[in-house]
């Protein structure tokens, strides 16, 4: 594996055309259809001028009664539930409609499988990681939600799309961002790349009020609409810390070009600072549906019901360094990027698993890094040349952060 300390030579991004032949309908696999971006996804679909957009499958994992109704409403060839106990009443809501149902992990794989022109990632966890490699090596246009599938297997995804001629699009507002501003023709010319946080909603509170921090209360996001995993890692910070790492992959860039700045506002969404001094950003109100129009319509932009940003109304714009003493999550990630892909792993493995124990009330607010970071201390290093390597570090690390959660439960 290439060391992380290294230029990464070559990138997904780098070695896309400028322009691509517009196609008049393109079709459309959701995968994660229920969840926040999948639903996003699905707006942007509907929102759409007649005839741009068709869809070609649709999953999810648990929740069948949203994904009955979005099938019966997009009317899909093909659509998977990943959880085989739920195969029953998906059969029978669908039965009639003429669309085809399937369960469990084939399935998925099944549905990313099918000649859908793009595929948007949206599964949360590992349990896109499969899905999404098999999209990828039939050379579809990924859409690229799902973060596990860079911060896990980012060197091995990649020599997939080499291979097959598939194309990753992000569609983190961030990754978007710097997509949309970051010269693929001249990297060299790129100095730094900055992300943006919220801040989320424990900014300005200092480590001893957080100690008491609610899941309810890390949930209430100030700027953004998300699911609970991604807003309990927002208030962290460790969101930004695996964005960070997403960014590596995606962009020829070190880890020493790649920045955090603190704007609560969620306006600007990520810089692009250049040689001669500029720097450049792209702003947008905060709302998915911009992003994901953006990676659906690629190379070309369309219209979204989106706000509109109004600079005059907001008045000002403001931004902060992260502090790492009260939110240690961002500086845990930059060491996992600079360890290499089994720490990259295991971080996020075991934060998985410890943001799952917060959620369910058994460790506090300021346990979750102290869980990862103990859980990153125990798991050994080794190589990451295959998914097996990847699912058998994502497993140690999660039996560790286990270990790590025992002695702190309440």
């Amino acid at each position: 594996m290439r060391s992380a300390t290294l230029l990464q030579e070559t990138s997904i991004l780098q070695e896309m055309p400028v322009e691509m032949p517009r196609a008049k309908t393109r079709s459309i696999t959701v995968l994660g259809a229920t969840g926040s971006i999948g639903q996003n996804c699905l707006r942007v679909i509907a929102e759409s001028a007649e005839g741009r957009f068709t869809v070609q499958a649709l999953t999810a994992m648990n929740n069948v009664t949203q994904l009955v109704e979005d099938a019966k409403r997009f009317r899909p060839q093909f659509v998977a539930i990943g959880n085989e106990a739920h195969y029953g009443q998906l059969k029978d809501a669908l039965a009639g409609t003429g669309i085809a149902v399937g369960a469990g992990e084939a399935a998925l794989v099944e549905a990313a499988r099918m000649p859908a022109d793009t595929v948007l990632s949206a599964m949360v966890g590992a349990a896109g990681l499969r899905p999404t490699l098999a999209a990828i090596e039939r050379g579809a246009m990924i859409a690229l939600a799902n973060k596990e599938c860079l911060i896990a297997a980012g060197v091995l995804m990649k020599e997939a799309a080499k291979r097959s001629g598939a194309r990753l699009l992000p569609v983190d507002s961030e990754h978007s961002a710097v997509f949309q501003v970051f010269s693929r023709t001249h990297p060299e010319w790129v100095e730094k790349v900055t992300l943006t946080a919220s801040g989320g909603p424990f900014r300005e509170w200092t480590r001893e009020e957080m100690q008491s921090v609610t899941p309810e209360a890390a949930l209430r996001h100030p700027t953004w609409s998300m699911g609970a995993k991604i807003s309990v890692d927002s208030a962290t910070l460790m969101n930004k810390g695996l964005e960070l790492i997403e960014a590596f992959h995606l962009f020829p860039l070190t880890p020493d070009q790649l920045d955090v700045v603190i704007h609560p506002q969620s306006i600007v969404h990520s810089l692009v600072s250049y040689q001669d001094g500029s720097v450049l950003a792209q702003l947008g109100t905060p709302d998915m549906r911009s992003p994901i129009a953006y990676a659906l319509a690629w190379p070309e932009r369309i219209k979204t019901r989106t706000p509109r940003l109004d600079l005059a109304a907001l008045g000002a714009l403001t931004f902060e360094a992260p502090d790492l003493s009260r939110f240690p999550a961002l500086a845990l990630a930059k060491a996992a990027l600079r360890e290499g892909a089994w720490a990259c792993v295991a971080l996020n493995a075991a934060n998985e698993i410890a943001v799952e124990a917060f959620l369910a009330k058994r460790i506090g607010f300021l346990d979750i890094v102290s869980v990862v970071e103990e859980a990153l201390a125990a798991t050994q290093p080794g190589a990451i040349r295959t998914l097996s390597d990847v699912f058998a570090a994502d497993r140690a690390a999660r039996e560790q952060a286990e270990t790590a959660i025992l002695p702190l439960e309440h």
